[in-house]
């Protein structure tokens, strides 16, 4: 039987396990397509830790945890965005990261998560979300689609420098 989950805000003393989930994240999209997507540093995870928490002090912007057996399981960042005119979108809520632990993975967390965001975008004013994924991050495409998301729009990527 899983443990209870708590979906909260974050706090200060969560910047050591918000940085080694982010660190993850990192690390799976460089995975994903190292030309593309940033590499893990040495320091990565308190560079990602003290990021997130200076991103959650703004009006805009919101980290919420999901707590399991007194450990951060995963974390969802997401802030409201006004119109975009490059990206020609409207108001939005934005949902910028879903993290989960991969030992607490299939448990419902990562939905929890996004419900509570969506929740709190929806509170605070948000006509729609919209988000982004890593083209070879199906298992997390199947949780946006499974929570009512739809595909709108495809990045493409092209190198300058002959690689």
């Amino acid at each position: 039987m899983n443990s209870a989950v708590a979906i909260r805000a974050s706090r200060p003393d969560d910047i050591d396990a918000l940085g080694r989930l982010g660190t993850y994240l990192v690390e799976e999209h460089y995975g994903f397509d190292p030309k593309r997507f940033i590499a893990p540093l040495p320091d990565m995870p308190r560079r990602y830790g003290e990021f997130l928490e200076s991103q959650s002090a703004g009006p805009d912007r919101f980290v919420l945890v999901a707590e399991q057996d007194g450990a951060v399981a995963g974390y969802i960042f997401a802030g409201l965005e006004g119109a975009d005119y490059m990206a020609l979108r409207g108001p939005a809520g934005a949902v910028y990261d879903l993290v989960v632990d991969p030992d607490r993975r299939r448990q419902g967390i990562g939905r929890m998560l996004m419900d509570a965001a969506l929740g709190e975008l929806s509170k605070r004013g948000a006509p729609r979300a919209v988000l982004s994924t890593a083209e070879k991050n199906t298992g997390a495409q199947r949780l946006f689609e499974s929570s009512g998301f739809r595909r709108t729009m495809i990045e493409m990527t092209r190198e300058l420098d002959g690689g």
